[in-house]
């Protein structure tokens, strides 16, 4: 569980330094919309997700629903311990509140996985790391 909490904290820190700035500055708001995609959410965004959960193996991945789910994911230092991610798209703006990241989190003991407690602070940390890279996106896609 530590490797994996290390891990996370690792990846989000790293993530959000490059926000500082994410909402601010001398943007007008303009150009906060959606990209313009065939699918039903902010393409920055759906594509932030694909990038930030690339190291995990995808489930679900349904644009005109709005979610994409995780398949469980342990890493070599904790085969014990797994995690399961979704993420649901609630506007097709590009704003933090457009997205909800659930966690779920096992342990196996004596051969059966339990479900433990995941930190509330991890599913916020990921939709933070998502936020940062759809803002990189628009920001290269304005160039």
């Amino acid at each position: 569980m530590q490797n994996f909490a290390r891990t996370m904290m690792v990846l989000m820190v790293s993530l959000t330094l490059g926000a500082c700035s994410m909402f601010g500055g001398g943007d007008k708001g303009d150009d906060l919309g959606p990209r313009a995609t065939a699918i039903g959410v902010n393409g920055y965004l759906w594509q932030a997700t694909l990038d930030t959960l690339s190291f995990m193996p995808f489930d679900q991945i349904e644009p005109t629903g709005g979610v994409i789910t995780t398949q469980w994911h342990s890493t070599a230092d904790a085969p014990n311990e797994r995690v399961k991610l979704t993420v649901r798209f609630l506007s097709d703006q590009l704003r933090s509140d457009a997205l909800q990241v659930s966690v779920v989190r096992q342990e196996r003991k004596d051969g059966n996985w339990l479900t433990v407690p995941v930190q509330a602070a991890t599913a916020l940390q990921v939709e933070e790391s998502i936020l940062v890279r759809a803002r990189q996106l628009r920001i290269d896609a304005s160039k």
